[in-house]
Order: C-alpha cells, then sequence, then structure tokens
C-alpha cells in the first residue's frame, strides 16, 4: 500500500507552490524583530526583547551561501536507530547561512550532490527532499523535509573532503 508523505516535522516547511518554492518557516518577534528557525511559538529567544512581541510564522530565505559543509560515511554508533541489515547510505550535511536573516540552518544536501560539488561560500537553495523509509513502525512515511543544492551557475566545490569557514575539518 502507497502512504501519503509526512512533515518529519510539522510546521517547519511548507510548499508554496509556483509563487513562492519550497521555503522554510520560521517566526519572527513584533516588537524586536529576531527571526527564529526552528520556529518558536511560545515566547521571543532575544534577551533584548522589550517583550509584549507577538510571534508571526515567516517563510525564510529560500536561498544562502554555504557556511560550512562534511559528509556522514559511517552508521552512527547506539543510541541511533536503523536497520542493521539495510546498508549504509553516505550523505552530505550543509550549514547555510541564509540570505536575508543571516541565520545558519543545518540540512543535509539533495540527492547526488557530494562534498566534491560544494564550497564555502557556495549559493544553493532549499528544496524539498524525502527520507526515505516505509513507514510500517509508526503507519506514516514516507517522510518529506528539506534539502540544500547549489544554485545553477554558482561554482563547482573544491573537492576537499571537508569545508569550514574557518578553514579546518567540520
Amino acid at each position: 500500500m502507497e502512504r501519503t508523505p509526512a512533515p518529519v516535522v510539522d510546521g517547519w516547511f511548507t510548499d508554496m507552490g509556483a509563487e513562492g518554492g519550497f521555503r522554510l518557516l520560521g517566526t519572527r518577534c513584533s516588537a524586536c524583530t529576531a527571526v527564529f528557525f526552528p520556529r518558536e511559538d511560545a515566547y521571543c529567544r532575544n534577551p533584548r526583547c522589550p517583550g509584549d512581541g507577538a510571534l508571526d510564522e515567516v517563510p525564510l530565505s529560500p536561498r544562502g551561501r554555504v557556511w560550512s559543509y562534511t559528509d556522514g560515511r559511517y552508521r552512527p554508533p547506539e543510541p541511533y536507530v536503523s536497520d542493521p541489515d539495510a546498508p549504509w547510505e553516505p550523505y552530505t550535511l550543509v550549514a547555510v547561512e541564509l540570505e536575508a536573516e543571516g541565520m545558519v540552518v543545518l540540512g543535509q544536501a539533495a540527492p547526488g550532490v557530494t562534498v566534491a560539488d560544494l564550497a564555502v561560500g557556495m549559493e544553493v537553495e532549499v528544496v524539498g527532499g524525502v527520507l526515505e523509509g516505509d513507514g510500517e513502525d509508526d503507519g506514516q512515511g514516507p517522510y518529506t523535509t528539506w534539502r540544500f543544492r547549489p544554485v545553477a551557475g554558482s561554482g563547482t566545490g573544491a573537492g576537499t573532503g571537508t569545508g569550514s569557514r574557518a578553514g579546518g575539518a567540520s
């Protein structure tokens, strides 16, 4: 039986269609204009906020620049939960500084994007993705999430295997 994809976390992203594309969702405090991701619905986390502001949902920048990146080549040890009989699929993690907000968001790279395709400062965009799995354990799945991919024409990575704003390993 085919299952309907469900968000890995409700309220953290949306597909706004042709007018806005896939976007991460944050919140902005009306009192101090601070923006948060993941979203904050209870209180403003800015210690300098004067208070009494509403926390309004806002779509975040669809693009940003690679701040750092690395790859996960090995299955994490316990307590990480995974099927030990399933083959391990390496993945690429990207830390992206969002264009307008200036905050850094972590996410996986889109399928097929490796560390060899990335470079610090490269422009990337957020896109929808699917976490593999059949959802048999909880009756849901597969799960939708966000991923990052290079923007066409933004250049190719240095192919160093890891990247960091400070020049060291991530």
